[in-house]
């Protein structure tokens, strides 16, 4: 489901209709990394890249129990989430909210299925059962979007990309 371009055009940026929008469904199921931006609990920023997988309604992120990173989003659970494109006119989804941490025994299924996408189903499989021992505890990052921006220069606002950059990436033909 997306929304008609004149629509999506006119959604203010922090409108979590703009996930229904081409570019933020394009951003959210394609193969691509994130960058998880949260605070450490020593109140320091921390930028992450993270593997992550769209259900619709929740982005997912897979960890391993007792990191840093896990004890930090458990004092402060408010995050920043950017996927963007490396390609031609830019693309950007920006998402913003708490998250919820849920611990799980062994692997977790979204990561298996986030490694199995990335890796390839041999790859993923024979990487997953090399982690999957005895003890192995994973923790389910989720995050259901309060904040939603698109910087979507190719469709949602082209007008602002000026015509000598739309030109030099081929936009223009």
């Amino acid at each position: 489901m997306s929304l008609l371009d004149s629509r999506a055009a006119s959604l203010p940026q922090g409108d979590v209709k703009l996930l229904d929008t081409p570019a933020a469904q394009r951003l959210l199921t394609e193969p691509r990394v994130a960058h998880l931006a949260y605070t450490r609990k020593d109140g320091t920023p921390r930028l992450i890249p993270v593997n992550f997988l769209w259900t619709g309604e929740e982005l997912v992120v897979g960890a391993f129990a007792g990191t840093y990173k896990i004890r930090d989003l458990r004092a402060r659970p408010d995050v920043a989430i950017c996927i963007d494109t490396t390609e031609g006119l830019p693309q950007v989804l920006m998402l913003r909210g708490k998250v919820t941490l849920a611990e799980v025994e062994g692997v977790l299924p979204e990561y298996a299925t986030i490694q199995r996408a990335g890796m390839g189903d041999e790859a993923g499989s024979a990487y997953l059962e090399a982690i999957d021992q005895p003890g192995l505890r994973m923790v389910r990052i989720g995050l259901r979007p309060t904040w939603v921006g698109v910087l979507d220069f190719q469709d949602r606002v082209p007008e602002r990309t000026p015509q000598p950059v739309r030109a030099a990436l081929g936009a223009d033909r």
